[in-house]
């Protein structure tokens, strides 16, 4: 699919145009053959610059041509499992008259954009346009730690009587996903420290204080993964403790009911085989007193298992 917009500083909105024009951002979502061409064409540019973001996954970097700059970063994804994944945005800048974005998936990021939700975005500014969609892949991150952090909070309370695994799967992909995370978040740090240190773009000094906010961001992100990644595996570990220890607790019960009520079984065992009962034998009572002593056996064996922590 492809979408072509533009806004200037006098018309704030960003309006959908038909044509390929100067100073307009090209979108680019999981492009046929034939769009790639179409936009190749009209801007002069290598078909295998944008081919190359046809991947399911590629790493962050920057790649300068005669006639471009891509630059590819990881953005942060739900994928049909429920999982949070990563996947490739590439950010391509075309001799300052054209701004691409080319990806397999959908972001809600960039629909902030077209929402006209991010202030002081103009597709004719695109050194700047690159740096505030770098500053919102930063945030994006930021919001799902934030998530993170509350499904923690609300499960804790429920995994302190856990008595199997089923419970300990989600922390467990949290666990995964910080993984893909602080991978992505590393790389594209990589990427944030080269445009400012090697001035791959042109950056002007307003847009370089955005720029270095945005690499703190990042940084804060890897930071907050690296934390939440050691917090997960103690959690895991300590449940898992829990888990077991839960069901050494019932097996212990189980197994002391298991005695208490084997006494009065014995007890009839015994008492039913062919065998002289003595005075029981003639007693109209005889079921009574069976019963209250095997009771009272049981009572008093019941009493020592607890006394001892066994019951």
């Amino acid at each position: 699919m492809i979408k072509i917009y533009k806004n200037t500083e006098a018309n704030e909105k960003l309006t959908t145009i038909n044509n390929i024009e100067p100073n307009t951002w090209i979108n680019l979502t999981n492009p046929t053959k034939e769009e790639i061409n179409y936009v190749a064409k009209n801007i002069e540019i290598n078909a295998s610059l944008l081919e190359e973001m046809l991947v399911e996954k590629d790493l962050p970097r920057i790649k300068k041509t005669k006639e471009a700059t891509l630059i590819v970063v990881d953005l942060p994804y739900i994928n049909a499992k429920n999982e949070y994944n990563t996947f490739s945005l590439g950010i391509i800048l075309v001799n300052d008259l054209h701004l691409i974005t080319i990806s397999l998936k959908e972001t809600e990021l960039l629909n902030r954009f077209v929402n006209n939700e991010i202030p002081n975005f103009y597709t004719a500014k695109k050194s700047r346009f690159c740096i505030q969609i770098l500053e919102e892949a930063s945030k994006e991150y930021l919001k799902i730690l934030t998530k993170f952090q509350q499904y923690l909070e609300i499960k804790e309370p429920k995994l302190l009587n856990l008595t199997n695994n089923n419970q300990l799967l989600g922390i467990l992909k949290i666990e995964k996903s910080l993984l893909y995370f602080i991978t992505s978040l590393k790389y594209n740090n990589t990427v944030l420290e080269k445009i400012s240190k090697e001035y791959v773009i042109d950056i002007y000094k307003e847009d370089m204080i955005v720029l270095e906010d945005t690499i703190i961001d990042n940084k804060q992100c890897i930071e907050m993964c690296t934390i939440y990644r050691e917090i997960v595996s103690s959690t895991t570990n300590t449940y898992g403790t829990i888990i077991s220890n839960n069901l050494n607790v019932a097996m212990r019960f189980l197994a002391g009911i298991t005695i208490v009520f084997s006494i009065p079984t014995m007890i009839a065992s015994f008492l039913g085989m062919n065998v002289p009962l003595g005075f029981l034998a003639k007693s109209p009572f005889a079921f009574i007193i069976i019963v209250i002593i095997s009771f009272i056996i049981a009572f008093c064996l019941a009493k020592w298992l607890k006394k001892k922590n066994l019951f």
